[in-house]
């Protein structure tokens, strides 16, 4: 299920993501948004509603220290806070000793950065991710729309990924977080 986007322009970072809930064969258009802020934040999850209510609702980022790096930051006091936001919430699992959380994008600082289900944080050389069930189809429109605006790129992405994804619906929705946040 899902489509999330997202990239960095001017240092500005900008998420969207689409509606749909799936499983199986069964397709529901949510409410519940995909996309969101928090705090200093925007966030745009796949994997399960359960996580996003969790990363909206009751996740509450840790401050970073001025002179801690960005990606540092996220590697550690970042995921260890969303660790414990998920254990509390009762989404982690554990199998064979090692513990799954769900994948999602987050902007922050003027970073792109994808956290995998293994907690770990990738973050793009290209400016530009995508993840959930269409991410392959979102990441060749993002890399052929380099010269486009950045909400018209993120909008043909999603378009391209409900056209060619099963688990993709409209409507989309944006964030983004300024470069001065």
């Amino acid at each position: 299920m899902t489509c999330i986007v997202g990239l960095i322009n001017n240092g500005s970072v900008h998420i969207g993501g689409d509606s749909a809930g799936v499983a199986g064969f069964s397709l529901t258009v949510r409410a519940d948004r995909k996309v969101f802020r928090n705090q200093n934040f925007i966030f745009g999850f796949t994997s399960s509603f359960r996580m996003g209510q969790l990363l909206a609702h009751s996740f509450n980022p840790p401050k970073r220290h001025p002179e801690t790096d960005v990606y540092a930051f996220m590697v550690t006091e970042f995921v260890d806070a969303l660790r414990q936001c998920l254990k509390d919430g009762g989404y982690a699992q554990r199998q064979y000793e090692a513990e799954r959380g769900g994948t999602f994008l987050v902007g922050y600082a003027g970073r792109l950065f994808k956290i995998c289900g293994d907690y770990q944080v990738a973050e793009p050389v290209d400016c530009f991710d995508a993840c959930g069930c269409g991410d392959r189809i979102a990441l060749g429109a993002l890399f052929a729309s380099a010269d486009s605006p950045p909400r018209e790129r993120l909008e043909v992405a999603l378009n391209a990924a409900e056209r060619f994804s099963a688990g993709v619906r409209g409507p989309f929705h944006f964030e983004t977080l300024d470069a001065a946040e």
